[in-house]
């Protein structure tokens, strides 16, 4: 999987490049567990933080900005993101890309990525779409392989993480704290919205995965 001929040589030259973009750390706090994981079988990982031209501040100012974000983010609203590090042009075994879904949708900085660099990054490589969301990733999911597959890589199944709360409760709790408001402190909330995010247990499980993707790595055993 390395470059074009394939060899494998071990654990130390194993290496992982994670592409990610975290709007209000659910998505980083994923990356660095899958990081933990990966590491703790020799692999060599790589992070690298796609950061917007514009900023963007979590929580949102207010009602109204929260429900244009909405909005636009539904249309695939691209959000300009600074160029990428020389180290994300190296040789990998694997590209893990990773970000929340928006509306159905990757976020506006993973679009622009895929704009930008597609092509380049993933031609003749293996990717792995890692997501973190509060349920309808499928879409998501699938415009992402789509890209990929476009651009001449080799997409694996794609890693999807729900924010474990159930419905309606976990859309009322996630609009009202990307407004910036506590969800527990509406009385008919707090028997149902218990957090905002990844639970510790949906960690302790991907970290497993993660090693156990480690380790086919180092065996050559994954196939895109």
């Amino acid at each position: 999987m390395k470059g074009k001929d394939n060899k494998k040589t071990g654990a130390g030259n194993t290496r992982v490049l994670i592409i990610y973009y975290s709007f209000s750390r659910q998505t980083r706090k994923l990356i660095k567990t899958v990081e933990r994981g990966l590491s703790s079988t020799g692999v060599t990982v790589v992070l690298e933080r796609l950061v917007p031209l514009k900023p963007l501040r979590f929580p949102f100012d207010s009602f109204l900005q929260t429900v244009y974000m909405m909005i636009i983010t539904f249309f695939r609203k691209r959000m300009p993101i600074q160029d990428i590090s020389p180290k994300a042009l190296e040789d990998y075994d694997l590209i893990i890309i990773a970000g929340p879904t928006w509306s159905f949708n990757p976020c506006g900085p993973i679009l622009s990525f895929l704009d930008r660099y597609c092509t380049r990054i993933f031609n003749g490589r293996v990717v792995l779409p890692m997501i973190s969301c509060r349920r309808y990733w499928w879409y998501h999911a699938s415009y992402l392989q789509k890209r990929i597959r476009k651009c001449g890589g080799r997409t694996l199944s794609p890693w999807a993480l729900n924010h474990p709360v159930s419905e309606p409760w976990n859309t009322i709790g996630l609009f009202l704290t990307l407004m910036g408001k506590n969800p527990k402190r509406v009385a008919i909330l707090k028997k149902f919205y218990v957090r905002y995010g990844h639970s510790n247990r949906q960690l302790e499980k991907l970290e497993k995965k993660a090693r156990d993707l480690g380790i086919a790595l180092i065996q050559g055993n994954i196939q895109g």
